[in-house]
Formats: C-alpha cells, structure tokens, sequence
C-alpha cells in the first residue's frame, strides 16, 4: 500500500462516538463536521454500561458517559454536572414546590430504576421503596404518570421523556447531582481523539492540538509593527541633519576671512579718502 493510499484510507475511517441518554453531542458533532469534513463522525446511542462495554470492545472510540464507571484502562475528563430533579405528575402536591429536598420525599414512593445513574450512598434509599424496582428509567416514567410513585433523575432525563401529564421540580443542594464525562481507552489517545477533546473542551481551530502553529505573541506582533526607540530617535536625528545642512553656522575660518576681507576694505576706503583732502595752504 502506498502513502497515498494510506493517508486515503485513515482519512475515511469513521470516529465512533458512544453517548449515553439525556446527553446531546449535536453541538460538538457540528463542529466535528466543519473542522474534518474527511473524517465521518458515528454517533453510537447507548446506556452507561453499554457505552463503557463499546470503548473496552473497540467499538467505539470515545464516550460520553456519566460519572462514576469503572475506569480500569480508561481515561475520563469530566465536562459538566447536571441539575437534580423529581419527576411527579402535574396534578400531584409536590408540583405547587419551587423546590424538594431528599427529607421532602420520606413519605411518598420514589422509584429507583435499575440504570439509575444517581450515587444516594449508602442504603437506605430517600423516599418510600417500591415494591420492585423498573428495569429502566422509562420505565420508571411510565410508573410515575400511573401514579404509582415519584422519580429522581438528572434534568437532561426528565426533558427526554417528557409528558404532556408529567412535570419536574429541582431538588436542592442535599440531592446527588450527575457528571457528565468524556472516556476513552487510555492507550488510544490518537490525534482524531486529540481533537474531539479539543472540541469539547471550547478550543479553537488555532488553539487546537496538532492543527495549527502557535501564532506569534502580542510582544513579537508590536515589534515586528514598530521601531524601538533608539531606532526611531536616530533616523529622525539623520533626517534633521540631512534637511538642516545648508542652514549650518559659518565656521571659525569663515568668520575669520570674511572679517579680514571687511577690515582691508574699510582701511583702503579710509587711507583713499584720506589721499583725496586737499591740504591747506598758509
């Protein structure tokens, strides 16, 4: 295979993006596609467990995943944390509360889905427990809108299985809050992952790794645009000698001739006119 081949075939070969639910990589996939049109991006749907599997499988390179998974041979780099909140239905008390704390939910049933992706800590769980718990959070949706109890999920969970008979309330500050994190195998820190990194991180084309020479400093700018001062003054030094030199003083010697040339002529004109009086006679 030849280098050109070569280069043909790396260029063409998908980055494989894994992202769990509620996460929305859209924003960063447009990017993708404007700074590496050559380069297709796959977005792969996938809960965390399954996401965590695909990056240990080689198939996927990298993932958006929640914190925490286990990291063995993974690198992670977290990007933001989610808001809290409880799904109720929209008729039910607890929706008239700008706000519900865990001790707020001890009399009611909350649902705590197998895929739950909040850390509680240890047992027992806030609120009253069901008598099974939903294999998964839509699921747990569902059992929410029947009535059956309450749900604690990141704001992002409760957006994407959204019900026109469902609302959500914040929970405050004493409620486990969920991180969202980039992770891929840690051995595979390729020059695709270099910039998929850079993009979620905000860089910029210039700024990101690999793309781009690092652009000359403000210093080196400034004086690439302008002399030093010593320059300056110099050169305006020569330019003032240079416009001034028919103005210059006479020198000593010039003085010194233009007086002697003055004082022979006042004495000739003096002895002439001397010469030229007639004498008296007696």
């Amino acid at each position: 295979m030849t280098g050109t081949e070569a280069t043909t075939e790396k260029s063409s070969t998908a980055f494989r993006l894994a992202y769990v639910p509620g996460v929305t990589p859209s924003k960063w996939a447009r990017t993708w596609r404007e700074r590496l049109p050559d380069v297709p991006l796959e977005l792969i749907a996938a809960s965390t467990a399954e996401a965590v599997e695909a990056l240990r499988g080689d198939s996927a390179d990298a993932g958006l995943v929640r914190l925490p998974i286990d990291r063995t041979g993974l690198s992670a780099i977290p990007l933001y944390t989610e808001a809290t909140v409880v799904v109720v239905p929209k008729d039910h008390e607890v929706a008239a509360v700008d706000e519900v704390s865990v001790e707020d939910l001890a009399d009611y049933i909350v649902l705590h889905p197998l895929d739950d992706c909040l850390e509680w800590g240890s047992p027992p769980l806030p609120g009253l427990p069901a008598n099974e718990r939903p294999a998964t959070t839509s699921d747990a949706v569902e059992l929410v809108a029947a009535g059956v109890g309450l749900l604690v999920v990141p704001q992002s969970l409760a957006r994407l299985h959204h019900r026109r008979d469902l609302t959500y309330r914040p929970m405050s500050q004493d409620a486990p809050q969920s991180r969202v994190a980039l992770s891929w195998p840690e051995e595979q820190t390729t020059d695709l992952m270099e910039e998929f990194i850079g993009i979620v991180r905000g860089r910029t084309v210039n700024s990101s790794r690999g793309r781009a020479q690092t652009p000359p400093t403000a210093q080196a700018k400034q004086s690439a645009k302008q002399p030093t001062k010593q320059a300056t003054k110099q050169s305006a030094k020569q330019q003032r000698g240079d416009s001034g030199g028919g103005r210059k003083k006479p020198t000593s010697t010039a003085k010194s001739s233009s007086a002697s040339a003055s004082g022979r002529s006042g004495s000739g004109g003096a002895k002439g006119a001397k010469r030229g009086k007639p004498r008296g006679r007696a």
